[in-house]
């Protein structure tokens, strides 16, 4: 009995710490990075930003305005620098207006 309350104390710790068993391999497998590009129009004063298949949180420019997909997968905006919370999916070949300076995008 004792140590059937100290695994359920350990199951609930973990839960509340965010700890949780590797995926398997199947689904590490499906996690990737898009191939193609995204590109990022600020003013017509600068040139485009080009993200070459881009994987991971990346911040958008300062001056940000309209973002392209032109990957072969979805690309998630965020409102923050740091790819969390609510988000607005692109499909690829579509784009979008962004939120410049404090704005993200994940794909």
């Amino acid at each position: 009995m004792i140590v059937r309350k100290i695994l359920v104390s350990l199951l609930a710790a973990g839960s509340v710490l965010g700890l949780a068993a590797p995926a398997p391999a199947a689904v590490r497998s499906a996690v990737r990075s898009a191939s193609g590009d995204v590109v990022v129009f600020s003013t017509e004063a600068q040139p485009l930003d080009v993200y070459r298949d881009p994987a991971g949180c990346q911040q958008l420019p300062a001056l940000a305005h309209v973002l392209t997909n032109q990957t072969d997968g979805p690309v998630k905006i965020y409102s923050n620098p740091f790819c969390l919370g609510p988000s607005v999916v692109v499909q690829p070949g579509y784009g979008t207006h962004v939120p410049g300076g404090a704005g993200s995008f994940s794909a």
